[in-house]
This record gives structure tokens, sequence and C-alpha cells, in this order.
């Protein structure tokens, strides 16, 4: 149960931290605006993929996640 127990506090916890960042992100003025981030703008639409910051997200989690799992 201890491993159930850290698996909801660390879901939570991230839970957490993307709900601040999703609240802080205009206010950081790189997040979303990376070299790498694919931005199309036309007419009648918009296109935006933000790549890098997907991939810079995607490491920090991975570390965040390995560091809390290391025993």
């Amino acid at each position: 149960m201890q491993d159930f127990g850290r698996l909801l506090f660390v879901v939570g916890l991230v839970i957490a931290l993307v709900g601040i960042l999703i609240i802080f992100a205009g206010k950081i003025p790189w997040i979303g605006r990376l070299p790498g981030d694919i931005l199309i703008r036309r007419e009648n639409y918009t296109f935006y993929f933000p790549i890098t910051t997907s991939v810079l997200a995607s490491i920090l989690l991975t570390l965040l996640f390995w560091l809390l799992s290391r025993k």
C-alpha cells in the first residue's frame, strides 16, 4: 500500500505543478516560444505546435519521475 500511496502523492504533485504552470504560463515569456516551436499564421487560421516545449517538458518530467522512483 505504501507504493500506491507514493504514486498518488506524486500524481497529485504533478497535477498541482501543471496547474501552477498553466496559471503562470502567460507571465513566463519563454514558455511556448522556444526555438523549434512551430507557429503558422494565415488569414483564416493559426496553427501552433510547441514541439520544443513538449520535448523539454518530457525530459523534465522523466528526470523528476526517475528521481522519485529511486530507492
